[in-house]
Formats: C-alpha cells, structure tokens, sequence
C-alpha cells in the first residue's frame, strides 16, 4: 500500500515539473501567436495614435494606410461652413458700420399737416391704426436717419420721451389762435436747447394763407434763433432753399382723408362723369362764375353739389360723397379760394382725376415771381390743366368730350404716376435737408 502511494505521488511531482518547464519555454523561447484580427485591430490602433501624434500626414502614407470614402464630403462641408461663417462675419461688419451711421430723429405732430408728412410722403407706420386714439406713434427708417413719430392730444410738452438730440417740430401757423398754441410748443423746445437736451431742430409749418408769418421769424438761427431749417406751406417769398423750403399743403388729414392706394381698376375703369365740384361758393368770387358756366350746360355731364357756408369737418356720409366723386370723374375743378393752393388739388391727384386749377396769385404777401402760384407743384412737372379765367372751361370741356377712353386712362394712368414720384422726392428732399443741416461737419 506505501510502494503504491509513492509512486501516484512521483508522477503527480513529474508531471508538475513537465508542466513547469513548457509554460516556461513558452514565455522565454516561444514566438507569439497573433491572429489576423489581432493585427487589424493592432493596425488601426496605430494608426489612429499616429494621427494623434501628427495630423498632416502626406497623401501617400494616408492612401497606404487607410481610404475613407467621405474624406471630400466632410472637407466640403467644412469648407460651406468657413465660407458661411465668414459671410456672416461680414454681413455683422456692415450692420455695425450702418448702425453707426444712422441718427435718430424725432417727429412731433401737433398740426394735422404732420399725418401727410409722416403717412403719404415718409410712409411710415402708425400705432394705434384708430385715429381718435389720444397717443400714436411709429417708426420709419429713410436715407440714414431712423425717424420716431409721435402725435395725438396726449401729446403734451414734458411729456414725451427724448431719446435723441435732433426733433423736428409740426405746427399749425394758419390763424392767431392757432399761433399761440405754436408759440408755447416753440418756448418748450427753446428750454430744450438752452438745456443741452436738444442740438438740432426744423419745423414743418403750415404757414398763413397770405404768407404773413412774421411772427416765426426770430425762431429762426439767421435771426438769433434755434430753429436750423423751416418747411414753409404756400409760396411764402421767404422760400431761398437755404434754410427755408416749401412745403406742399397735402390732403386734408383733419377731415380724416385717408392714404389712398391707386390699384388698375382706378386707371382704367371708364368714369361716369366729366368733372366735379363739390365745395363752398362764396359771395364775390371767381366760383360764383365757375358755377354760373357749369349749372346751364354742363349740369348732367359734371357732378356739382356746391355749399353757401364752409364747413371745418365732413360728416361721414358727406366724405364719402366727395370720394366717390373724386374716384369717378376724369377732372376735378380747384377754383382759388383765401390761397391758390388747395387740399382739394392732392385729393383729386390721389384718385387720379386731374386737377383743373384756377392759375391766378391770391391776395396777400405770397410770392408773386416766376413760378408762383403752386410754384413747388409746377418745378416738379404736375401734370395739371391750369386756367387764367373760368370763362375757358367751356372750350376745356367740349375737348375732353372728344377724348377717347384709352386717352383718358392713359392722362390718369400718368398723373397717378407723377403724384407717387412726388411723395418720393420729397421723402428724400426732407431726409437729405435734415441729414445735412443736422449731422454734416463743417
């Protein structure tokens, strides 16, 4: 039984010892076995530690190494958004070069003119679209000048928020009442400057229908004044396209007549009447002889609804009335009235029926050289049918009986276009005044 336990024992330590010396040969003499699978996963480990270790590699070792099939894909998009990064970059450079280039002006309407500045010539937006609404207000970018306008009763001095030092001021001149409310909004601005608040200031003024503006004059910085440049209504002989410019009248905004935007049917559409007048007669006038020749003849071929007594506003029925007359006849009549210039010729322009204006100075302090009256209308081409004597309408009406339709939508076509150039130019007229009496050195 010992011999037996000996020997399982001398095997046991036998076969240990063979054990022992293979696993040693294997470590200290064997070369290693690797599979195929161990050397790719080797090769790319490699290789992407050389990347690691080197980025740009020549083209050559790449292709030997390794192909990638959306190297071009990925380099082109790489390319697309370098190219779109630096087209933004320049388009930032540019906002902020016109960002600093654009001033900031201020508008303030406390005349009813200031609509027909701000709605038909800028074409600027009004917040709230109601216009009894006590505060409105919008925002309107022309030339290099970022205009703020403000309007309404609520309106009031001290009580707008100045976020400029250049304001532009709208006021009313035409009457002694309306002078005084103008003074105590110039006396205002006046503290403005005097305080520093306030650099640069201009002034729509509808002007005195006789060209009596005396009472402006010392507001002026030629005479000691603070008021860098006038916007003057009427051919005040004033006007030396220095520092005083002409103004157009516009539509009368205080009886809400409205923007009006032409479309074909208004240049084309045959219209049933001749011409209109709808309007006051007064005693003694040249428009009691307008409608002495129009009542016997031309009664039914002109749409005539004259008035003994002038009104300061329209009742909605009434304005509607005076529209469509406008709208459907192929001249409108602009007899004179205190002054040539009247709300009537730019209503009658915007719905294209031309004007037939009575072409005779008014009495007064208007000017009275070359050019005048509606001296700014004529230098700008209005395309108008201008009379000395009502006693020529006869004749005017009997040739436009012989106009044919084309001619007729073709004249309205042609006056609609004149009257959108003139809004044009003098958005851009009142911009490039302001830009240089306000912000050129020198």
């Amino acid at each position: 039984m010992k011999v037996n336990c000996r020997k399982i024992c001398y095997c046991i330590v036998f076969v240990y010892l063979v054990f022992s010396f293979y696993a040693a040969y294997n470590v200290f003499f064997n070369a290693k076995v690797i599979s195929r699978v161990h050397r790719v996963v080797k090769k790319v480990d490699s290789a992407r530690a050389a990347e690691r270790r080197s980025p740009v590699l020549p083209r050559e070792e790449e292709d030997e190494e390794e192909w990638d099939p959306w190297e071009e894909e990925e380099k082109q998009e790489l390319a697309d958004l370098q190219r779109r990064r630096g087209a933004f970059q320049v388009y930032q450079e540019r906002v902020a070069r016109e960002r600093l280039k654009r001033h900031r002006v201020q508008i303030w309407g406390k005349a009813a003119i200031g609509l027909y500045l701000w709605e038909h010539i800028l074409e600027g937006p009004l917040n709230p679209l109601d216009r009894t609404a006590q505060w409105r207000e919008g925002e309107v970018v022309s030339g290099n000048i970022t205009f703020s306008f403000y309007t309404g009763p609520a309106v009031v001095q001290g009580h707008v928020p100045l976020e400029t030092d250049s304001v532009v001021l709208v006021l009313n001149g035409r009457e002694e009442q309306k002078v005084s409310y103008a003074t105590r909004w110039l006396q205002h601005v006046e503290a403005l400057v005097h305080s520093g608040s306030l650099l640069h200031v201009a002034v729509v003024l509808l002007g005195s229908e006789r060209c009596v503006n005396d009472w402006f004059q010392p507001y002026l910085r030629s005479y000691g004044g603070f008021v860098d440049r006038l916007f003057l209504v009427y051919d005040s002989p004033w006007v030396n396209g220095r520092d005083i410019f002409q103004w157009p009248l516009g539509v009368a905004t205080y009886r809400d007549f409205p923007l009006v935007i032409p479309d074909s049917q208004m240049e084309s559409a045959e219209r049933p009447y001749l011409c209109n007048f709808m309007g006051t007669v007064y005693k003694n006038s040249s428009r009691e002889i307008m409608m002495g020749i129009l009542k016997p003849v031309w009664e039914k071929e002109c749409l005539i609804a004259p008035r003994d007594k002038w009104l300061p506003l329209e009742s909605v029925e009434s304005m509607r009335r005076y529209r469509t007359a406008l709208a459907q006849s192929d001249l409108t009549l602009c007899p004179v009235g205190v002054n040539t210039e009247s709300y009537r010729i730019y209503e009658a322009c915007s719905y294209g029926s031309v004007p037939v204006v009575e072409d005779v100075t008014t009495p007064g302090s208007c000017g009275s050289e070359s050019g005048a009256p509606l001296r700014l209308l004529k230098a700008r081409g209005a395309p108008f049918i201008f009379l000395r004597d009502w006693r020529e309408l006869p004749g005017l009406l009997e040739s436009e009986m012989r106009r044919t339709t084309a001619e007729k939508a073709e004249r309205r076509r042609q006056l609609l276009t004149w009257y959108a150039d003139f809004h044009r130019w003098m958005k851009e007229h009142f911009t490039q005044v302001l830009e240089e009496a306000f912000f050129t050195q020198g």
